[in-house]
């Protein structure tokens, strides 16, 4: 990616906010932090992301209610679910509702970077394919109309 990566982390606690936007911008990426689910959708919908961490359990909403909502601002955002409290039902209702990926806290450094990489590869690779296929069609479209 030729700009630089924005990610947005929307947790209440104020030291996984630090600690994950000292990491991630040392590795590189521009970070953006919200403590409520309220504030990372007004983020979300006055600037651009490509990736969202987003805690399960907020003051305001569930992270699945976050999810569902930030679908509808930033679609082809890679949203990744971080939770303290894992369990079956809501890693399957946060897949259920289009999270990318599911981390439990305490997370791994060395875990979250690799997540992110991938799916930040992903979507590239995603955008670059939608990408060609507009070109094929303005290509055929043009030639098209040529022949009439």
């Amino acid at each position: 990616m030729g700009e630089k990566v924005r990610i947005l982390v929307v947790d209440d606690d104020e030291n996984i906010l630090k600690t994950f936007a000292d990491v991630l911008e040392d590795a590189g990426y521009h970070v953006d932090t919200a403590k409520t689910g309220e504030e990372g959708i007004r983020k979300s919908q006055t600037d651009f992301y490509h990736l969202a961490l987003l805690d399960i359990r907020l003051p305001d909403m569930e992270g699945t209610e976050l999810l569902v909502r930030m679908k509808d601002t930033t679609p082809a955002m890679v949203k990744i679910m971080v939770t303290g409290y894992p369990s079956l039902s809501n890693a399957i209702e946060a897949v259920n509702e289009g999270a990318d990926g599911y981390i439990v806290k305490p997370v791994a450094v060395d875990e979250l970077l690799k997540m992110i990489k991938n799916h930040l590869k992903k979507q590239q690779e995603a955008r670059k394919y939608s990408e060609e296929k507009v070109k094929e069609f303005v290509e055929s479209r043009v030639k098209e109309l040529g022949k009439q």
